[in-house]
């Protein structure tokens, strides 16, 4: 299996010396480049070719965030990894809709950190525990609004379940109150991000509790 092709992008060269020294012995994970800001990320992108871009929040001339969303238009086939050591909900909210596909904080343990960038790297979404925490508790206390993008190609069941997704209820919390069965709403939530177009639940709770009006 070929080895994850990685680029570090962080303002501080200390820590992208350690991460480099850190990802260079797994066997599974290779680091092709280093940048010190967004902008430098992008113009080495073509060159370096990487599936994941592990980011950080804070930088000079283009944070995280920006670099994130750029990334997501220019280079959709790159994964974004934010590692931070803040959690704010500006750094979280606008990096997941940006299009990161995941957010961890930079106290993470090493076995944590190269298990997320191999999900990455197979498109899946990686939230370390305590970002997932302040998430679903946001999403807990922001109610999804009326209508969203794409809302008529749902069925009445299938809007149901994902306003439930969108409140951070977990599948089962989701069965016992519909009354159906655990797979029946795995098959619902499968559904609806098809329908959406969306990657995975936490793009379908952040489509339905939009922050930006």
């Amino acid at each position: 299996m070929r080895a994850v092709r990685v680029l570090l992008v962080d303002d501080q060269e200390l820590m992208r010396q350690g991460l480099r020294k850190l990802l260079e012995i797994e066997e599974g994970v290779e680091v092709v480049g280093e940048a010190a800001d967004g902008v430098a990320a992008l113009e080495s992108i073509g060159e370096v070719r990487p599936d994941v871009a592990l980011v950080d929040a804070r930088m000079p001339r283009m944070d995280g965030v920006e670099l994130i969303t750029r990334l997501s238009a220019e280079h959709p086939g790159v994964a974004a990894i934010v590692l931070s050591t803040f959690d704010e909900d500006d750094y979280i909210f606008g990096a997941l809709r940006g299009g990161a596909v995941g957010y961890l904080l930079k106290d993470c343990s090493p076995d944590e950190l190269v298990a997320a960038i191999l999900r990455a790297g197979r498109g899946e979404t990686v939230l370390s525990s305590p970002v997932a925490a302040r998430l679903v508790a946001n999403l807990r206390q922001t109610p999804a609004r009326g209508a969203f993008s794409g809302q008529e190609l749902l069925s009445g069941r299938e809007l149901e379940v994902a306003r439930m997704v969108a409140a951070g209820a977990a599948n089962r919390e989701i069965a016992a109150r519909l009354h159906i069965t655990e797979g029946t709403v795995k098959n619902h939530v499968s559904s609806v991000l098809r329908k959406l177009g969306l990657r995975d639940r936490t793009q379908l709770a952040l489509r339905l509790t939009d922050r930006r009006a």
